[in-house]
């Protein structure tokens, strides 16, 4: 063990050491991480910013593209064989085609590199020509990012917590029973441990068919090859104090300590480690329908993602970094076309809102966290309307469901999220004074203009925000 980690150390250092000595002389290269909270867009918004940074028309937020700068864009091959490669053309076929449809969302990890050729600006416009800047976008279901969470907590811990969430939501019955009816200090036997996780995993598809926010451990959502292994084949149960050698309690807190050190550790040394920029899509809008358990379960879910990027509190993270942090972090709220302009600044004051907490207990040693509300392929058109005597600001589009164009108002957003937040933290079943709907579009048939990619909101703010000063 102590032979691994000194190795681990100095092939460490020995990289730091090559990336700075050759860092002068090869090109720059951003690498971007894109996760998602509860079906928020990530395959969607990864198609619209890379078309519309190959085709900028749309981007005059964008400051290297509305000056000229960026003089042109190109994909490559990424520079990671092993990792599947983000299907951009595919995607963006569906999403242009005459009778464009939504395209799937991926289910594992996927890489895209985009290589724009940029003039530099300033003093050294004169003096040097262009230069190539790589963006090596990462893109990752937003439940691997939560189990970072997991590194830093105990199995007693974990269950305590997670037991904890379920006693509040009803599509947890089943799974409650199930755990509270084991036996965890009797002697372990399989079948009894396979019904209990497949229980757990059937709560946590369920949960997020709710909208709820934090399912972890995320790969019992996304097993891939490893379904029916060991590592996913345990469940929280209720704390006992010395449980024998043998027993169910003990080999799930055997399997929980696995799960974080052959699941969790070597993505993050594998793929986090290496991440400069991360954007963090959240369907705000989703977990307001979905009442205040949903909006409180996404506050926390947030705390804890920011919590994971402060120094010093998870020790194995602050090793593996060596340093390196991700420096800029962009929480946006998507689906901002399913409400009018006039809504957006109260969406984003929600969302500022949800991750104030956070911020104001984490230090992130200069890293810059910020909050927009986005969407990242607009749907709809706005209009106004007439309703009872008054004058109300609505969206149009097409259902999702039938093909109809409706017109439609979600509900008026409260001026201070307090009136959001506060029934949420103390645990109301339903708003006492709103009621907030939520509606599924499908995608416009598009018209581009030469040199436009497709039509969005704030995609150009966004990648300011997340790429303009490397740029």
């Amino acid at each position: 063990m102590v032979l691994s980690t000194l190795a681990d150390g100095l092939a460490r250092s020995l990289e730091t050491v090559t990336d700075t000595v050759t860092a002068p002389f090869s090109d720059p290269v951003i690498r971007l991480g894109v996760t998602g909270l509860s079906r928020a867009g990530k395959t969607v918004f990864i198609t619209s910013l890379v078309a519309n940074l190959m085709d900028r028309g749309r981007m005059p937020q964008l400051v290297p593209a509305a000056s000229g700068a960026i003089r042109s864009a190109y994909l490559q091959p990424q520079p990671d064989d092993t990792i599947p490669r983000f299907p951009f053309e595919d995607h963006l076929a569906k999403l242009t085609a005459p009778h464009p449809s939504w395209p799937e969302g991926t289910r594992r990890i996927s890489e895209l590199r985009l290589s724009l050729r940029v003039q530099p600006t300033g003093f050294l416009a004169g003096v040097t020509g262009p230069r190539t800047v790589h963006i090596d976008i990462v893109d990752y279901p937003g439940e691997w990012l939560l189990d970072l969470g997991l590194l830093e907590k105990s199995y007693a811990e974990w269950s305590h917590e997670t037991l904890a969430r379920m006693e509040g939501r009803s599509v947890a019955l089943a799974a409650r029973d199930a755990i509270h009816s084991a036996k965890g200090a009797e002697p372990h036997d399989e079948p009894t441990a396979g019904a209990l996780a497949a229980s757990f995993t059937a709560y946590l598809n369920a949960a997020r068919e709710e909208g709820f926010s934090d399912l972890s451990p995320g790969r019992f959502l996304l097993p891939g090859d490893l379904e029916g292994s060991p590592v996913l084949t345990f469940a929280p149960l209720p704390e006992i104090d010395r449980a024998p050698r043998g027993s169910l309690y003990r080999e799930f807190e055997r399997r929980f300590e696995s799960y974080k050190n052959k699941i969790i550790k070597p993505f993050f040394k594998d793929h986090f480690a290496r991440i400069d920029r991360q954007i963090v899509l959240v369907d705000v809008l989703g977990a307001i329908h979905n009442g205040p358990r949903a909006v409180e379960d996404l506050r926390t879910a947030m705390a804890d993602i920011l919590a994971a990027f402060r120094p010093g509190r998870n020790a194995w993270l602050t090793r593996l970094l060596g340093g390196k942090r991700v420096d800029k972090i962009l929480f946006a709220a998507t689906k901002a076309d399913h409400l009018h302009h006039s809504q957006h600044t109260k969406l984003t004051a929600i969302t500022q809102a949800l991750l104030r907490e956070a911020k104001d207990r984490a230090d992130f040693a200069g890293a810059h966290t910020s909050a927009m509300s986005i969407a990242a392929l607009r749907t709809t058109t706005e209009d106004s309307v007439q309703h009872d005597g008054a004058t109300i600001d609505v969206v149009r589009g097409q259902l999702l469901s039938d093909g109809r164009q409706a017109a439609f108002y979600p509900g008026a957003l409260p001026d201070d999220p307090a009136h959001l937040l506060a029934p949420a933290r103390a645990g109301d079943e339903k708003w006492l004074d709103a009621d907030y709907s939520v509606m599924n579009f499908a995608p416009a048939p598009l018209t581009l203009r030469p040199g436009d990619g497709p039509p969005h909101i704030r995609m150009d703010r966004v990648a300011q925000f997340l790429l303009g000063d490397r740029l």
